[in-house]
């Protein structure tokens, strides 16, 4: 599909065109003028970064070489420190991928760090689960969902049910399932059941596909989760399976979910009692977003916070309303991506990484992970 193209439903139920509600507001609002900081990140007033990790350089206040090409992201409260956390963050790299786990006092010093999933290739997104846990997904053709204590006190545990395809992230909903996207332009959009709820080590696997009411999906199980090189991969084993143009970022509030499509620069939302789906925002064109990637829904405010592949390179908050606001931006790295957009548990730190961000004195795009603080309680209107 391009960029113009609207949804296609594809397979036995034919090819219609989506009646979808383009509630948009593609003209930026008027917030403050932003400024840069010490480090070259752009925000608005009274906001500040620091440098948390460069790749393949130590992180301060721990022994542990930072893996480079950080990609998706997540925070955890930490079980033995009340006020802790950890921020696990995906690493995008071929055959030697996998995840690193930082952890902050209640200060916010670093005190601590390591690799909790190793050799695993192409970590992308992923997705916490309610119980705690990260899901790291690897973004190859046969690809796997690994879950991965963010403490590091118990192996990492590769999740064969979830499906063997080019995995994106997750997220997990009120009704205990998993929901997956798939960045191809042809990807499909997933779901898993456990067979015990909280418990992901088997389940049934299933995709979205074309109801014969307008504007809704049905999902139908995958009968080959885990296909070989030989065999159908799960996006064609299924007719009517809808094609989303380069799934990426995922997120849910309990009953409805959100995802992104980088191909046409799109967010979807689905309410997952009836099924509906429609394009929340529509981007690119004159809107402040472009290039949609990775997503982290703020809790406190309702607002999405979607971080930018291309474009001016920003994190740009989705207000309720569909009011689009940036909230960082980092000029200069056009070359780079921003990923893992996360807040702190108390929602007063936000993270995020420019996958190739230059580091050292000869710039090599090793990526870099930053941390913003400032009154994000009145930036999101919590």
């Amino acid at each position: 599909m391009t960029r113009r193209a609207v949804l296609k439903w594809s397979g036995a139920a034919g090819t219609l065109a989506v009646a979808a509600a383009f509630t948009q507001a593609c003209t930026p609002s008027n917030e403050p003028q932003v400024g840069a900081d010490a480090n070259g990140v752009l925000l608005p007033p009274g906001f500040s970064s620091r440098v948390i990790a460069r790749g393949g350089e130590t992180i301060a206040g721990t022994a542990l070489k930072y893996r480079v090409f950080p990609d998706g992201a997540a925070t955890f409260v930490d079980p033995a420190v009340a006020g802790g956390w950890y921020l696990t963050v995906n690493h995008e790299i071929p055959a030697t991928g996998g995840v690193t786990s930082i952890r902050f006092a209640p200060d916010g010093r670093v005190v601590g760090a390591k690799q909790i999933l190793a050799n695993t290739a192409l970590n992308c997104a992923g997705g916490a689960t309610p119980w705690g846990t990260w899901l790291s997904c690897e973004e190859w053709e046969g690809g796997s969902v690994w879950e991965c204590d963010p403490t590091g006190a118990e192996q990492a545990h590769r999740r064969w049910s979830m499906g063997a395809f080019k995995h994106e992230a997750a997220a997990v909903a009120a009704d205990g399932r998993v929901y997956m996207t798939e960045d191809r332009p042809d990807g499909a959009l997933y779901r898993f059941t456990p067979k015990l709820e909280g418990d992901l080590s088997s389940g049934v696997l299933e995709v979205a596909t074309a109801s014969t009411v307008g504007g809704r999906i049905t999902w139908a199980r995958v009968p080959n989760p885990r296909p070989d090189v030989f065999q159908k991969p799960c996006r064609e084993q299924v007719p009517g399976t809808i094609e989303f143009n380069g799934g990426e970022g995922i997120a849910t509030n309990g009953d409805t979910v959100w995802f992104t499509t980088k191909g046409d620069n799109r967010v979807w939302e689905v309410q997952l009692a009836t099924g509906q789906i429609d394009v929340r925002y529509q981007g690119g064109g004159s809107s402040i977003l472009s290039g949609v990637d990775n997503l982290w829904l703020d809790q406190g405010s309702g607002s999405l916070l979607i971080a930018e592949d291309g474009g001016d390179m920003e994190v740009v908050m989705l207000r309720p309303d569909n009011t689009a606001v940036s909230v960082i931006r980092l000029p200069g790295q056009d070359g780079s991506e921003v990923t893992g957009p996360c807040f702190s548990p108390d929602g007063q730190r936000l993270y995020f990484s420019s996958q190739r961000g230059s580091v050292g004195p000869l710039g090599f795009p090793l990526g870099i992970t930053y941390e913003v603080t400032g009154p994000f309680d009145e930036l999101l209107a919590r």
